[in-house]
């Protein structure tokens, strides 16, 4: 067969590849021929597999690689022994710091040295269990538990049970809340009824507290007995003394020229505006202003006069006449009476008499 008149007829694709016809003058013949497989196969990769192995450890693999073992492989071995003894050391202070915080609360005869060997027990604990790759500061850590290891040492010296003192802040609460809606202490009876209880409840409840209650004999010492039971009032000597300088005031204002006691009275004590009080005297507000200002300086100057005399300032004045005044003012100050009727002006607690 001459290869001119061969003749090549490509017909269809096959699976594997495509059917060929062999084309002759005399014959015929049909030859399943693989020759276009290479085709698909050499643009396969290019496209499908090539590109995305090219991109695969690029994103997925390489980085999170490179960005874990910072984060957390390394911190856990950042701390040797030497260095946890020196964190250790460097919050010594903290307790100190703590155990001042908790002793402004806490009654005079618990034992600082107690608390402090407490604290510096528990630092040395938490130094040891300290764990760097949970991410929490060493400060922070070590307090929580200083604190924890001062509340036990005091429940530890507590003498009452968390029951007993359970009930105590239950009975306290309630009290509270009955004053704020009453206006005034609640009785033992009230009390009782708003808890649920019985009034013979009640009583053993504040037994149990009191029994509770310990004192140190170290605590007595030279001049500390008073702050064992602190009173804010005034005591006798000091109340006598306030209603004397209140009984001292009365007087020095009842003698007082009359248009100055009239100022006095109207704006101090019967709170009048001053308005009012120059419209009733004829004169303008300035003037009562001024009569205001003189009477103070007169009620200054008396009052010091017998109170505090050290207290009376400037230059002597001689015998003039603002001095034989103000000398005339002193003594009708004096004769207005003795201790006993400026005290009679006030109540035996300080308080005005009613009218």
């Amino acid at each position: 067969m001459s290869t001119t008149a061969l003749q090549l007829c490509v017909t269809r694709r096959c699976t594997h590849g495509y059917r060929v016809w062999f084309s002759t003058n005399s014959c015929h013949e049909e030859v399943a021929v693989t020759v276009t497989a290479e085709a698909p196969t050499s643009l396969t990769p290019t496209v499908t597999t090539e590109a995305p192995t090219s991109l695969t450890p690029t994103v997925t693999t390489e980085a999170p690689t490179s960005l874990t073992p910072t984060v957390t492989t390394e911190a856990p071995t950042s701390l040797t022994p030497e260095e946890l003894d020196s964190l250790v050391r460097s919050h010594l202070p903290l307790v100190g710091h703590l155990v001042r915080e908790m002793l402004g609360r806490l009654p005079t005869h618990v034992s600082r040295e107690d608390l402090i060997s407490a604290g510096m027990a528990a630092l040395a604990g938490a130094g040891r269990s300290f764990d760097p790759s949970r991410g929490i500061p060493f400060g922070s850590f070590v307090t929580s538990r200083i604190r924890g290891a001062l509340l036990d040492e005091l429940r530890g010296l507590d003498w009452a049970s968390r029951s007993v003192r359970a009930r105590a802040r239950k009975v306290e609460t309630v009290q509270q809340e009955l004053t704020g809606r009453l206006g005034r202490t609640p009785t033992q009876a009230e009390l009782a009824e708003a808890m649920g209880v019985a009034v013979e409840e009640l009583k053993a409840i504040g037994e149990d507290v009191q029994r509770a209650v310990v004192l140190s004999l170290q605590g007595f010492t030279a001049g500390s007995a008073e702050e064992l039971v602190p009173e804010r009032t005034a005591g006798p000597e000091d109340l006598i003394l306030h209603r004397e300088r209140i009984g001292y005031l009365h007087q020095a204002i009842n003698a007082l020229p009359d248009r100055l006691r009239r100022v006095v009275t109207a704006y101090f004590f019967e709170e009048r505006p001053m308005n009012d009080i120059a419209a009733e005297l004829g004169v303008t507000e300035s003037r009562i202003s001024q009569l205001r200002a003189e009477a103070l300086v007169l009620l200054r100057d008396g009052l010091n006069n017998h109170l505090d005399p050290h207290l009376l300032a400037g230059p002597d004045r001689g015998n003039g006449c603002v001095a034989r005044r103000r000398d005339a003012y002193y003594a009708q100050i004096a004769a207005q009476g003795d201790l006993s009727a400026r005290l009679a002006i006030t109540t035996p607690l300080g308080l005005p008499k009613a009218a």
